[in-house]
């Protein structure tokens, strides 16, 4: 036998998952010759590729993680005291390794389909609980992007809902002690949309002002004090003005909660409850509020209901509020959120307690204190007297050249601004760190270091009463039952379980790209180089993330055919945003600042018209022709009716109806010739690399879904991130960042918080870049469209396929129509809720169309696990036939049952109108590894009537 030296598995062969042999059977039942011959009947000739993507060669795995390696060790992890929102904390290995680490719960998606999501949803309730209680207000979201966003979402929220009495005030007062960052992402979605955005003192503050309507503080503030709002909060109800609060979880273990002063929201970063800094993300924001505004609220928010059986069942509370049902008259374009980190700080706050947190709060205020103390003892001076975790050191230049120096040389980072340095503590801080701290000053000041061991003794909590708290928080058994590692082990696997991911079986959501989420691409991010790094530590100490930037940037821009890329964004729906900034800031520079007309199919994503408006936009729909098509004639006629007014056309491509129109250039070029710029909505992608581009097609900007396209995985409802890529004119308005160059010459404003956004999981896509380098990236997109139209010649005469190409091909995805299906009573709603039986998560159920099922199975999925997918589906076809048959009640059936639970079937007595095992074992495949679904269909009107989005009482379980 003939030894081969080289025969290593190329990770393209790990990452498709059909074989060779499987793929020509699949070609021969299609009906084509090869992947090259779908590829021409697929996509129009003319927008084709003329050259291979120019990308490094695929790299092996083993090769890959040691050269990766390589470039992580070029970051220098430096001890941080730069706080401003970001601080080291200590992730339990508990939660590190089975939730993190863990795909089980990284691959899940957001929770629309409750019935098989019940785990994260309870984590995702708990996230909420710990935010109302310690905030002290009465509702909170499921987890925003950042604190900067957040910020964002409670000024424009405040403004939707200001009094009648303030019904023409716009202006927005932010005291100057805001994070700078925060500061900088309010001036971006403030001028978009008529809001007078004013920065100054408190002093300055006039709440008799008849345009002011809202107020915002940082409680503490960037400077580390602790100020007591109360009058001031009560002197603005007074006036009928808003007030907004960014504060801080664990401050507020100790301080008295912005609710107790009578805020009306408040917003924050979760980060330090239990998440790596990450050179800036991902990390959960958060977002609580009063009752009263529980429809405005952005985000979402779950709640408590009850299933078909009256037992409580968690779900996706008001969903009518989200930009997918209110599109342009939608004042968020909130999509992604950060679900998984979300999830990491709530079993955070389970594992530690109430008591556990108040300590980890103690002690990072203690350390502060006890530093300031030393430091006053020598002579220096401290900028405020009460204070939670940030110290301010009054100190002159000459000073801070030699604490800097110092401090350098023993690898510590501290804020130095003008006339002070910053000091900011945190859960993995020591008494050793505090010590070196204090050490420094002490040489840079000439005086010996006094002895901490007096002090150590007789710290206490001594802040004015009215700023510590007495409420108390988080009483609900689950954070005070789990503190043993075993029993937050069974606690993260009972909830594991009972949610379906992509561990479980293939999850086909159109429009969503569930494919791998490769465990070499996932290993990094939890390396310290990476995610232990502060989003504003000193360039120099960041070359290894600066090397990737460089790289993934450049990665990117070739795919799509463009100039330059922005990996700022952090998320699809703030790509979408980013890019219609880019283009107003581009009008706006030419002298064109009245092109303010967008155009969009209505096909759209629902956060395509939601985005728009927030840009400060005019959306104006286009129709669609009967075969899903931009009606061309339509197009033009707006284009030309908007003429001189034309900003842009958001398009998706391949359409969200799962086909390559023949006329995107004509569409591109008619768009041009009256002004205006292309956007394309990179949702689609997958159909696109290595094939065609948005570039080549005649696009001027478009946004990426690294958690699609890129593999970042989906984390049950985020991490996201949404970088966009622009042609040469748009590059010179890319976005930027208050404290670190990025962007253009002509840089918007930031759009998110992080000058690189979730900057510590773009390691993922680097890696699956790298390791299937551009000939495995154009066979994962000829795959993918090869999977899409296997499964629809599978399915061909037991289902209408909507839409197809000109030569009767699907893109990568296709809409499966089930509106016939009504005349026999059956709903698409029944036909997802089926598939759970057979332990499939539903496709996208009804967009872009209602009553049908929008399939993508990506390129990641097998033949067999394809074929499992098309039995089922088939399986549950002869169930409806059933019903038009007279064979089984219209009302009483497989279908308006399902899903079906272990406990439905295996107590009580059986009186429904079909077997037991034909209720949970419908096929055979489906014995072999059954997954039970936790509760049955759940009553969304019952939870929308009856809100409730905190910890169900103990007394609720035992009922």
């Amino acid at each position: 036998m003939q030894i081969n030296l080289s025969n290593a598995v190329k990770f393209e062969n790990r990452h498709n998952g059909p074989t060779e042999a499987e793929i020509k059977e699949m070609l021969t039942s299609i009906g084509a010759s090869s992947l090259t011959e779908l590829i021409n009947q697929t996509v129009p000739e003319s927008i084709q590729l003329e050259r291979p993507l120019q990308l490094p060669p695929a790299q092996l795995e083993s090769e890959f993680l040691k050269n990766f390696k390589q470039l992580a060790s070029k970051n220098k992890v430096f001890t941080s005291f730069l706080g401003l929102g970001y601080y080291d904390t200590l992730v339990p290995g508990v939660v590190l390794r089975n939730v993190l680490e863990n795909p089980g719960w990284y691959t899940a998606y957001t929770p629309y389909q409750a019935e098989i999501a019940q785990g994260r949803l309870e984590a995702l309730i708990n996230f909420q609980t710990v935010v109302i209680e310690l905030t002290g207000m009465e509702i909170a979201n499921a987890s925003l992007l950042d604190e900067g966003t957040a910020a964002a979402e409670a000024m424009t929220m405040l403004h939707a809902v200001k009094p009648r009495e303030k019904k023409n005030a716009n202006t927005y007062f932010v005291d100057e002690n805001v994070f700078p960052q925060t500061k900088a992402l309010l001036v971006t979605r403030a001028e978009p949309v008529g809001i007078n955005l004013v920065f100054g003192p408190l002093s300055s503050l006039d709440l008799t002002d008849p345009e002011l309507y809202g107020v915002m503080f940082q409680y503490p503030n960037v400077e580390g004090e602790v100020l007591d709002y109360s009058s001031l909060v009560a002197s603005a109800k007074e006036n009928h003005v808003l007030t907004a609060f960014a504060s801080d979880l664990l401050a507020l273990t100790l301080l008295t909660p912005p609710g107790e002063m009578g805020a009306d929201v408040v917003v924050g970063s979760a980060q330090r409850f239990g998440v790596p800094m990450g050179f800036g993300g991902p990390h959960s924001a958060f977002f609580a509020t009063k009752d009263e505004f529980k429809r405005q609220i952005p985000g979402r928010i779950i709640g408590v209901s009850i299933d078909r059986a009256g037992n409580k069942a968690y779900r996706m509370a008001l969903q009518t509020r989200e930009q997918h049902i209110k599109r342009e008259k939608a004042t968020s374009n909130i999509c992604t959120a950060q679900v998984l980190l979300a999830v990491m700080s709530s079993f955070y706050a389970v594992y530690h307690g109430p008591q556990g947190l108040k300590n980890i709060a103690l002690r990072t205020h203690g350390l502060a204190k006890l530093t300031a103390q030393s430091l006053e003892s020598m002579g220096m001076l401290i900028g405020a007297s009460s204070y939670f975790d940030t110290l301010k050191v009054i100190a002159d230049d000459a000073f801070q050249t030699k604490v800097k120096k110092l401090a350098l040389e023993k690898k510590i980072n501290f804020r130095y601004e003008k006339g002070a340095i910053f000091l900011a503590f945190d859960e993995a801080k020591t008494l050793d760190d505090a010590s070196r701290v204090i050490s420094i000053f002490a040489e840079a000041f000439g005086k010996p270091t006094p002895a901490l061991t007096p002090l150590v003794d007789g710290l206490t909590l001594d802040l004015p009463k009215s700023l510590v708290r007495t409420s108390s928080y988080l009483t609900h058994p689950v954070f005070n039952t789990n503190h043993s590692e075993h029993e937050m082990l069974r606690y993260i696997k009972k909830l594991e379980a009972k949610d379906l991911s992509l561990v479980h079986s293939m999850i086909s959501l159109g429009s969503c790209t569930m494919k791998l989420n490769a465990t070499a691409e996932m290993i990094p991010v939890t390396w310290p180089e990476f995610g232990q790094i502060h989003p504003f530590a000193p360039i120099d100490q960041t070359a290894g993330y600066q090397e990737l930037f460089e790289n993934l940037r450049s990665w990117l821009t070739e795919i799509t055919g463009f100039a330059d890329t922005s990996l700022q964004p952090n998320s699809g729906a703030q790509g979408e945003y980013a890019g219609l900034m880019v283009i107003r800031a581009y009008h706006l520079h030419r002298g064109e600042g009245h092109r303010n007309v967008a155009l969009i199919p209505t096909s759209a994503h629902g956060t395509n018209p939601a985005s728009a408006v927030m840009a400060g936009m005019k959306v104006v729909l286009l129709n669609c022709d009967e075969k899903g098509n931009i009606d061309v004639d339509d197009l033009k006629a707006r284009a030309e009716e908007y003429g001189s007014n034309l900003s842009c056309l958001m398009v998706t491509y391949p359409s969200t109806h799962g086909v390559f129109e023949e006329a995107i250039q004509e569409i591109c070029a008619t768009i041009h010739a009256y002004g205006g710029q292309v956007y394309m909505d990179g949702a689609n992608m997958n159909a696109q690399v290595g094939v065609t581009s948005p570039g080549r097609i005649g696009a001027d900007v478009c946004h990426l879904n690294l958690h699609k396209t890129f593999c970042i995985p989906h984390g049950g409802g985020g991490p996201g991130m949404g970088p966009i890529c622009v042609a040469s004119h748009l590059a010179p308005f890319l976005p930027g960042n208050p404290l670190v160059k990025t962007g253009g010459e002509h840089a918007v404003s930031s759009i998110s918080s992080a000058p690189y956004g979730s900057a510590s999981i773009l390691p993922i896509s680097y890696a699956y870049i790298s390791m299937m380098g551009g000939d495995g990236l154009t066979r994962a997109t000829q795959i993918a469209i090869l999977n899409a139209n296997y499964i629809k010649e599978k399915l061909k005469g037991h289902y209408s396929i909507l839409y197809t190409g000109t030569k009767g091909r699907a893109a990568h995805e296709m809409i499966v129509d089930c509106r016939a299906f009504k005349e026999v009573g059956v709903e698409v709603e029944d036909i997802a809720k089926r598939l759970m039986d057979y332990g499939f998560h539903a496709p996208t159920v009804s967009f872009p169309v209602a009553g049908t099922l929008m399939i993508e199975p990506t390129e990641s999925e097998t033949k067999a696990e394809l074929d499992k997918f098309c039995e089922a589906l088939l399986s549950i076809r002869n169930e409806i036939r059933e019903i038009e048959e007279g064979k089984a009640d219209k009302e009483n059936n497989v279908l308006k049952n399902a899903p079906h639970t272990a406990t439905m079937v295996l107590t009580g007595t059986w009186d429904l109108p079909y077997s037991r095992e034909k209720a949970v074992f419908p096929v055979d495949f489906v014995k072999e590894n059954k997954f039970w679904p936790t509760v049955r269909r759940i009553d969304s009107a019952f939870g929308d009537r009856n809100l409730v989005c905190s910890c169900i009482p103990v007394e609720e379980y035992a009922k």
